[in-house]
């Protein structure tokens, strides 16, 4: 390794899988770059609403190979690239890049380094901050393939996203309005509202004091094209009723639960995946302009416990996490 890289980081790392006390402040070792990854000083991660799972194991069958301890958590974050796999031909050290390490059997971005595969990596968009570009990667994948791969939203047609205020859905509302779709946007709590509506949704109504019901009718008299569902429940259900026949509904793995559509309409479950194309498609809505990331709280690495906590109660957007 070059003099400026050590050998040694600290890492918010897990010993065993469980409870939040599992996650503390440990040293562990520099991953090595393989032949087709970037090694990243990391200088922010994301916080996912879904950490907790890959805290208590409910993911360590997805890692290659079986997870190994100290286990470093962390799907996404960004950095500058230190160390670059003699494979990879389109970064450089020095670049600064945001990218994904999801399920990484060497460890993810809760640490002071991390690698990433240069295919599940790009450069930071213009005009985001660190902070911002860190939580950027999985929810912005997860929106942008909703909408287009599996939605196949055009302009014209008309959305109702659930969750809109979330990490995914703040994100979703705005590529929508992209892409030229009406966009209804069922947000949580007054500050949700507002947000939906700073974001540019063309109607908003509060999810569980708001009549949804209503909203939906004013807003579609003839029907939904399609649905985003990034949030489920009764409220839900009973909106989902207004889709057209030939309408689609999509969703990522692990919203719970399901949602279920009426009859004649099309229901998909996604995940998120990283690959150069989404990527690119995704910093170039984001170098449009104007584009809002909203990041609801930053922690320090020694609250990651805490974090993953909190990211489970109401807030706006992504949380994020400072870590060099």
């Amino acid at each position: 390794m070059p003099p400026s890289i050590p050998d040694k980081m600290k890492a918010a790392a897990l010993d065993q899988f469980g409870g939040p006390e599992v996650l503390g402040i440990k040293t562990v070792s520099v991953p090595t770059c393989g032949d087709d990854e970037l090694l990243v000083r990391v200088e922010a991660a994301g916080i996912g609403a879904w950490d907790f799972m890959e805290r208590e194991g409910q993911m360590a069958g997805f890692v290659e190979g079986g997870p190994r301890f100290p286990y470093v958590p962390g799907t996404d974050g960004a950095g500058e690239v230190v160390a670059v796999g003699k494979a990879v031909q389109d970064f450089k050290e020095g670049d600064r890049v945001y990218g994904t390490a999801f399920n990484s059997a060497k460890g993810g971005f809760y640490a002071q380094y991390t690698v990433v595969k240069a295919r599940q990596a790009a450069r930071i968009p213009k005009g985001l901050k660190i902070e911002q570009a860190a939580a950027l990667a999985a929810d912005g994948i997860t929106a942008l393939q909703g909408l287009e791969d599996h939605l196949q939203l055009k302009a014209g047609q008309r959305l109702i996203i659930f969750g809109a205020s979330g990490g995914v859905g703040h994100l979703a509302l705005q590529f929508a309005k992209r892409l030229g779709a009406k966009v209804l946007a069922v947000a949580s709590g007054e500050d949700g509202v507002e947000l939906a509506r700073r974001l540019g949704a063309d109607a908003v109504v509060e999810g569980r004091q708001g009549d949804v019901d209503k909203a939906c009718r004013e807003f579609a008299p003839n029907g939904l094209d399609a649905a985003l569902v990034l949030a489920s429940g009764d409220t839900c259900e009973a909106a989902l009723k207004h889709l057209r026949k030939e309408g689609r509904i999509a969703h990522p793995n692990g919203v719970m639960p399901p949602p279920k559509g009426p009859e004649g309409v099309k229901l998909i479950t996604y995940d998120g995946n990283a690959h150069p194309e989404v990527l690119q498609r995704l910093n170039n809505l984001v170098e449009a302009g104007p584009f809002h990331l909203e990041i609801g709280r930053i922690y320090a690495m020694e609250e990651a416990a805490k974090a993953q906590q909190e990211v489970l109660k109401h807030h706006l957007g992504k949380f994020a996490m400072r870590i060099n």
